[in-house]
């Protein structure tokens, strides 16, 4: 005799699963054709600051700065400002030879963490819009003709681009993390046209200055600045033609680090910003809020669930012994992925399989940490020598 109790454990852990990744993202797609809410773009020249955040970047910060300098621009109206989080390598140095180029070093003693630096440096920019970047990511330099239109629309007060990763050595956990990202864009995009963005690109978007509100030291603030904007009545929107490129990282344990990090600092977010997931406050923003992330990250809990039950139907029908089968091999594939990667051996079929596991472990080991009361602050660049 199946187990009724069982079988609706099983089922309804494979609705949520398929609402996660399916059901949602066809939700937020139809909002986005049926009610779309619209940019009023338009040609305009504010004052911009780009703000470079850097801790330790010596052997990145030269490149970046070169690169910011080719963005097509009035250089009037153009401030690169590097935000040195107390680094201790020659980041400041490299830095201080561009002084004559416009290019100005914001020094931040103490080693506070990214977000309190980028608190405080934003309070010494000068431009209208903070352009918010990373040491390693390059841009196209017709990286405003995309970025600053949006900002023509009163309603709009951070506008975001579109990471690509390159995976020049073909790393499985570099294919893996291609595959989501491209998987995020999509949903960045429905969002977008939806409501609003609820999250950024750390390494590339713009927030009115007269709208950015200083951040907790622990916030991820590539995901709270679209919280925080939106609850000024303000959105946040995408800018796919707005590219910049960063590399990913080549190993497993380093992406399971980084995952760690921002999911542990989002989990914060989205505590001490509970409120906002009531959608008689926030409408479809909460919506997206709690399907994007709260959900997201309840995956792995859910995936335990599934298999708990699907064990204990075991044997009671062919169907419940294929399924069970089925997440047996899918978890044996992650698993040889991690393998062979650990040998510097590589397999695309198991690329994704592998990159699934590691970003759900990413999110139980997050949700360890934050119940535990751990915080990021600070934060360690992962730069590999390629």
């Amino acid at each position: 005799m199946i187990g009724t109790t069982e079988q609706i454990v099983f089922w309804t852990c494979v609705g949520l699963l398929a609402y996660v990744y399916l059901g949602y993202p066809v939700l937020v797609y139809i909002v986005s054709r049926l009610l779309p809410r619209s940019v009023k773009s338009g040609e305009i020249e504010p004052r911009v600051t780009v703000l470079i955040t850097a801790f330790n970047e010596e052997a990145a910060i030269r490149g970046k700065i070169l690169n910011t300098l080719e963005i097509d621009y009035p250089t009037e109206k153009l401030e690169i400002l590097i935000a040195s989080d107390g680094s201790t390598d020659r980041t400041d140095e490299i830095v201080k030879e561009y002084s004559g180029q416009g290019v100005k070093l914001f020094r931040q003693e103490g080693r506070v963490g990214k977000t309190m630096t980028q608190n405080n440096a934003v309070e010494q920019a000068s431009g209208d819009i903070i352009l918010f970047s990373d040491a390693t990511t390059h841009y196209h330099e017709d990286v405003f003709r995309f970025i600053l239109p949006a900002f023509a629309d009163d309603t709009v007060g951070c506008v975001a681009g579109r990471l690509v990763y390159l995976n020049e050595d073909q790393s499985n956990v570099g294919k893996g993390a291609r595959r989501y990202w491209g998987y995020e864009t999509f949903l960045k995009i429905a969002e977008s046209r939806a409501c609003s963005l609820i999250g950024a690109s750390g390494c590339l978007y713009a927030v009115r200055k007269s709208a950015y509100e200083p951040m907790y030291p622990e916030a991820c603030s590539d995901f709270l600045i679209c919280m925080s904007i939106y609850r000024k009545g303000l959105r946040s929107v995408f800018a796919p033609d707005a590219v910049c490129y960063e590399h990913t990282n080549r190993k497993a344990n380093d992406e399971l680090r980084m995952r760690v990090r921002v999911i542990s600092q989002t989990f914060t977010d989205l505590w001490r910003n509970r409120d906002m997931l009531n959608p008689l406050k926030s409408g479809f923003f909460a919506v997206e809020v709690f399907s994007h992330k709260v959900l997201r990250y309840a995956v792995p809990f859910i995936l335990f669930v599934l298999f708990g039950s699907n064990v204990m139907l075991a044997g009671s029908s062919i169907f419940y012994d294929s399924m069970l089968t089925v997440q047996v091999l899918f978890y044996s594939l992650a698993l040889a992925g991690w393998i062979l990667e650990r040998a510097g051996r590589r397999l695309s079929l198991l690329a994704l399989p592998l990159y699934f596991v590691l970003v759900n472990l990413a999110s139980l080991l997050a949700f360890y940490k934050f119940l535990r009361g751990e915080t990021y602050a600070r934060w360690e660049p992962i730069r590999e020598t390629r």
